[in-house]
């Protein structure tokens, strides 16, 4: 018999939406709270998604008995916060990437996830998609040889606003932490920790950087150069070079549903045909893990979150990015 989870979702902006509206996707999924600092906000949110609770507290919410799991939708900064209010309470935690400000924060919510015996997982809802599965598999299984090098772009052109969550240090702002994380998760997923890391970046007035360009070198002689912007429109591509082929992601590579696969004699183009979001492939693994009775996900493990921090960190300490919540650990 299916087993049944409520979920409860704290943080009610643009990415909540897509979750949520994911979430009704996902057989055994039920959406019982939501949570924002202002009830009318949670209300609406709430009517719109047919939540059975809205909380104008992120306490109440992870005080509901009835909430199995929380998703954690808060920016960078509060994830932290937020983690921990939800594991105190008991509950199962979902937690949107960057999972922490920086390894430090996760190292702590690691020890209180195992003390509570609560199971806690990094949001990295790319991870799950099967384009990316996909190619971590020819990657494992060297379908077509060794992985050579990456190279891998998110950008997009924002609007300048100081106020902006994008642009504002004290909210986690930055193009690294925001979408920059996907370029490198996708080197260490394929090619894990690097050797050698070279990085520069493009500072905006608010002291946040609003462009980045990355190299990860390998002993093994394969190379990454990843990119992050906000300061250009750019289709957003990945590719990857194997021994015997180039596999290339579609447009918003984190989030296609394409593949082209290049070689000598052929070229493959895959179609994964999922519907928009594609957030219900890490619902559905969030609910497995629950099923069986894990504490952290065996293919988003807290040991891949934590080598994800500290490889940003790195970055971060290279490019002179710091935030307050690097001064409190």
């Amino acid at each position: 018999m299916l087993q049944s989870y409520r979920w409860g979702i704290l943080g009610l902006g643009g990415i909540a939406h897509k979750f949520a509206s994911d979430l009704k996707q996902v057989e055994g999924a039920i959406l019982h709270a939501v949570a924002s600092r202002s009830l009318e906000k949670a209300k609406a949110f709430a009517a719109d998604f047919k939540a059975e609770k809205a909380y104008g507290s992120y306490k109440d919410l992870a005080k509901d008995p009835e909430v199995d799991i929380i998703y954690v939708a808060t920016p960078h900064v509060f994830h932290f916060e937020h983690a921990l209010l939800g594991l105190e309470h008991h509950k199962a935690v979902l937690c949107e990437k960057p999972i922490a400000m920086n390894a430090a924060q996760l190292s702590r919510m690691i020890s209180e996830a195992k003390r509570k015996n609560m199971f806690l997982m990094e949001g990295l809802w790319t991870n799950f998609m099967p384009h990316l599965q996909k190619v971590y598999d020819l990657t494992q299984k060297e379908i077509y040889g060794k992985c050579l090098k990456i190279e891998a772009d998110f950008s997009f052109k924002a609007e300048f606003d100081t106020e902006a969550r994008l642009f504002n240090k004290n909210l986690g702002g930055g193009a690294l932490l925001d979408i920059g994380i996907y370029p490198v998760y996708l080197a260490l997923k394929l090619l894990g920790l690097p050797q050698n890391i070279k990085a520069t970046a493009q500072f905006s007035k608010t002291g946040v950087d609003v462009s980045n360009a990355i190299q990860f070198q390998y002993s093994s002689g394969a190379v990454a150069h990843l990119s992050s912007s906000f300061a250009r429109t750019t289709p957003s591509k990945a590719k990857v070079y194997f021994e015997k082929a180039t596999v290339e992601f579609g447009p918003r590579f984190h989030e296609t549903d394409q593949l082209s696969i290049t070689t000598k004699a052929d070229e493959e183009h895959l179609d994964f045909q999922y519907s928009p979001n594609g957030y219900q492939f890490e619902i559905k693994h969030v609910h497995d893990c629950l099923d069986q009775g894990l504490t952290q996900s065996p293919e988003m493990s807290l040991k891949a979150s934590l080598e994800l921090l500290q490889t940003l960190d790195t970055i971060r300490k290279q490019i002179g990015l710091r935030y307050k919540e690097d001064l409190d650990h």
